[in-house]
């Protein structure tokens, strides 16, 4: 019988532990994450689960499964290979306390990526909420809906979503120097082009990444000095996915479930105003 643990795999180490390997090592398609098991799908769709796309750190078992492990989760999270149109992966206008500075989405129209959607009970969406520091007032991502045909989702089967959450980040994007938001080329790559072009950042982070990560590993309040440089040195852009950021309802604390009720931001016409639909 063939090993299907994360170890057996190559899929057991996570960008947390390692933050030079981010964004970690992806499956080679869709499967179901059970604990230390990537086991085969039996279907693509789960209608009673919330879907959300992962362009980071998500989409490496090895990372999802210390999130869940670390509140208690045990139950299985179906990961499923989708073909995304609309969405490009970014860099986070923030480093992260956990010594990397991470993906995120951006606004891409022509843009084809073969990414994760994670589904997700309520439970386990709470967890990744609070990993993403959704619930706090100044954390680093909001959870936005994407609807086709803005984005389109196609699934390994062809089938085709009405779509999906992402967690786009409450900074920005880093651009590339026209403007435009830049990919995220790799952590060890990014962080040293990163340390190149600004000696505030080497003053900070030293002049490795392997500096950069250890030192931003160890002190958080680093960090929060690196992310503010980003935007004090004009390396920041929006990600042109801010319209579909949800709002809660007056009083509904649950921000961003879509359960809540809660509306998109940004002018009328600019984003979807309708509930997600139940799937």
């Amino acid at each position: 019988m063939e090993d299907r643990t994360l170890e057996a795999l190559g899929l057991a180490e996570a960008p947390r532990d390692h933050p030079l390997l981010y964004p970690g090592e992806w499956p080679a398609g869709s499967a179901l994450l059970d604990g230390d098991l990537l086991l085969p799908l039996d279907r693509l769709v789960h209608e009673d689960r919330t879907p959300v796309l992962a362009v980071g750190s998500n989409a490496c078992p090895g990372q999802l499964r210390h999130k869940m492990a670390e509140s208690g989760i045990s139950s299985p999270v179906p990961m499923v290979r989708a073909r995304v149109t609309g969405v490009g992966v970014g860099v986070s206008a923030h480093v992260s306390r956990l010594g990397y500075v991470s993906a995120s989405p951006f606004e891409a129209p022509d843009a084809v990526r073969e990414l994760f959607l994670t589904w997700l009970d309520a439970e386990q969406l709470a967890v990744i909420d609070a990993s993403e520091g959704v619930p706090l007032p100044h954390g680093n991502y909001r959870r936005a809906w994407l609807p086709a045909p803005e984005v389109r989702f196609e699934l390994e089967d062809g089938t085709r979503l009405p779509g999906a959450y992402v967690y786009v980040n409450r900074r920005g994007v880093l651009h590339d120097g026209t403007g435009a938001p830049r990919g995220h080329p790799g952590q060890r790559q990014l962080i040293t082009e990163l340390l190149v072009g600004s000696a505030r950042l080497r003053e900070l982070f030293g002049v490795t990444p392997e500096e950069f990560c250890a030192r931003a590993r160890a002190d958080s309040r680093l960090c929060e000095r690196g992310s503010r440089v980003f935007a004090e040195e004009k390396l920041v852009t929006e990600s042109g996915l801010e319209r579909f950021v949800e709002v809660p309802r007056t009083g509904d604390r649950r921000t961003g479930d879509r359960r809540t009720g809660g509306q998109q931001t940004g002018s009328p016409g600019t984003g979807s105003s309708l509930l997600p639909p139940r799937m």
